[in-house]
């Protein structure tokens, strides 16, 4: 007997997972007043690239300029980050995280951890690592 989704295409899988998670790691980032992008983007900031510029973001959530400027507009008006002036290029701003903006992803991380755990508390932990490295790899065969 066949799995329930052993015709599908890999891609139509893996969206479905992407957008049933999105919705249910957004309706608690709700309470924080975040999306999921500007919930990633101050992950960014913090973690990764600090003084990212909206060119960066953009790629970075796979978005475009113009809705990556409106995105980190929202989180600016929120007191969340402010835009500073680029050190070496006078047409660039960079996009750095406000202490508002730490409490509050420090908080919003919590929570988002929380679902994911409820979200994974049908795998083991060994099934665990297994999806994340396998993501890990779709991801590099993709580059």
């Amino acid at each position: 007997m066949r799995p329930p989704h052993a015709g599908r295409a890999l891609t139509f899988a893996v969206r479905k997972v992407r957008l049933t998670m999105r919705a249910a790691i957004g309706e608690e980032l709700e309470a924080f007043g975040l999306s999921t992008s500007q919930y990633a983007t101050l992950m960014m900031m913090t973690e990764q690239h600090p003084g990212m510029s909206i060119a960066d973001i953009a790629r970075e959530v796979a978005s475009t300029r113009q809705a990556a400027n409106e995105m980190v507009a929202g989180l600016e008006q929120a007191g969340l980050v402010e835009r500073q002036p680029h050190p070496t290029d006078r047409r660039t701003h960079q996009i750095r995280i406000t202490e508002a903006g730490r409490k509050t992803l420090a908080e919003a991380k919590l929570v988002v951890a929380r679902r994911e755990a409820e979200l994974e508390a049908a795998f083991t932990p060994a099934q665990g690592l297994a999806i994340r490295e396998w993501l890990a790899g779709i991801v590099d065969a993709c580059r």
